[in-house]
């Protein structure tokens, strides 16, 4: 009986513990840049996969698509295949003034505003980063000299709500310095599934910027959010690297 899932559609020849998530399945291409003996395992739905050696460290990366539905998905199914470790990297938003353009966020945890995760368990339950993947990316940011800070995000599901403002303004106001869409989701799926994840968000929209013309003008190739996708592709294959 063949063990290839449903939705990712890949199976046991992936042969590895560690992935790294994109959302974006453009940006898989632009990881694979990275590997030796890459391997293509094409893409089904929004999930775009590419294996190869990094550094003498076999690593996957698949996207995961935008939102929580998909994401909460490919958490379960790579965890089904053996993958222990998984690395998010994405875009976010800015809640603080002095975090830039291409500054990366290294997530200790999310505000669950997200509608996957609750689906999954009660609101009190944490979305936190693995202890050990959020020291090891902050070891090697430091290490390679990459401007970056350590706090929680937000995780949202609505882009264009009407009360975008106003919620900005709430969670702005408090300690949360970036936002996003994915990593609540895949900190509560990867912890109830005893998997290790972590997330790092690269900054491409400014702090009381608007956000929908900032991931606008990221796809346009801005080139210092394409610095920062670059920095957060190697600092995640860096820290997977240092796990084996």
């Amino acid at each position: 009986m063949s063990d290839r899932m449903p939705h990712i559609r890949l199976d046991r020849n992936i042969n590895t513990k560690l992935a790294i998530l994109p959302g974006d399945p453009a940006r898989v291409e632009r990881i694979a840049r990275h590997f030796t003996d890459a391997e293509d395992f094409g893409m089904s739905r929004e999930y775009r996969s590419i294996a190869g050696t990094y550094k003498g460290t076999r690593i996957l990366a698949m996207s995961t698509g935008m939102g929580g539905p998909s994401a909460a998905i490919a958490v379960e199914e790579l965890g089904k295949l053996g993958v222990e470790y998984m690395i998010r990297i994405g875009s976010s938003g800015s809640l603080k003034e002095h975090i830039g353009i291409g500054d990366l966020v290294i997530v200790t945890g999310a505000i669950r505003n997200d509608g996957t995760s609750r689906g999954y368990i009660d609101p009190e339950y944490p979305a936190i980063a693995d202890f050990s993947l959020v020291q090891r990316l902050k070891e090697k940011a430091d290490e390679l000299g990459m401007n970056h800070y350590l706090g929680i995000c937000r995780s949202h599901d609505t882009m264009y709500s009407d009360r975008n403002p106003e919620l900005y303004r709430k969670w702005a106001a408090t300690p949360a310095i970036a936002s996003d869409m994915e990593s609540a989701t895949i900190l509560t799926v990867a912890s109830l599934r005893g998997l290790h994840a972590a997330s790092v968000l690269n900054t491409v929209s400014a702090f009381q910027s608007d956000v929908p013309s900032s991931v606008g003008k990221y796809a346009d190739s801005e080139k210092l959010a394409m610095t920062g996708e670059e920095n957060e592709i190697i600092l995640a294959l860096e820290a997977l690297r240092s796990v084996v």
